[in-house]
């Protein structure tokens, strides 16, 4: 595939269908979603959508798994050598104090599917792992942390759970409330508990 003038690739077909698919769920919601929508944002017959996903569950289920190999590629890429300055790169990544139209529009996708992971098992799959990836993450910048003496001796399990959970805690409001000061709020409680439990400081 020849690159544009640009220099970037073109979008594959694939990566086409999953951007259709964010425009369709927006504009629709889960509920009123359909592969005709998605074929509309795509111009591309219905057919030819079923050509690649046997249904429009199967769609979202490959549409989940297309946002968290970006999630993983923007958020969890981890720019620094100091540990801390990676765990504030990851909150202030998934919980910017202020969401511009795309964060906003991503937010309100996924805590939409999310909630359909209720009942709906091969969803519930996928949020699982996207939660795994991210606590696991956690999980080595403090493992990393108290090898080389920047954090005390703690369970690293324990406070990766605990960031993911308030992470987590604060997305679910933001898109689904009016509080916006929220977010703010939590941002600095996390910062808090960070400092005092990894690093002794009241």
């Amino acid at each position: 595939m020849n690159a544009d003038q640009s220099g970037e690739e073109p979008p594959t077909t694939e990566e086409r269908i999953m951007e259709a698919t964010f425009r369709a769920l927006l504009k629709h919601g889960y509920n009123d979603l359909s592969i005709a929508n998605i074929a509309d944002e795509f111009e591309m017959s219905k057919s030819s959508l079923y050509y690649h996903y046997d249904s429009k569950d199967d769609l979202l289920v490959a549409f989940l798994g297309f946002a968290s190999d970006r999630f993983e590629e923007a958020v969890l890429s981890t720019p620094e050598d100091d540990p801390m300055a990676n765990l504030e790169h990851i909150v202030e990544k998934l919980l910017p104090i202020q969401l511009n139209e795309e964060q906003e529009a991503i937010g309100t996708v996924m805590s939409e599917l999310r909630s359909e992971a209720v009942t709906n098992e091969a969803f519930r799959e996928q949020f699982t792992e996207m939660d795994d990836l991210l606590v696991d993450t956690v999980r080595d910048i403090v493992e990393r942390g108290v090898e080389d003496g920047s954090f005390r001796e703690v369970d690293p399990t324990r406070v990766a759970e605990h960031v993911v959970a308030t992470v987590n805690g604060a997305r679910a409001s933001r898109t689904t409330t009016n509080r916006d000061q929220a977010p703010a709020a939590v941002r600095v409680s996390l910062a808090s508990y960070l400092d005092s439990t990894l690093r002794g400081r009241q």
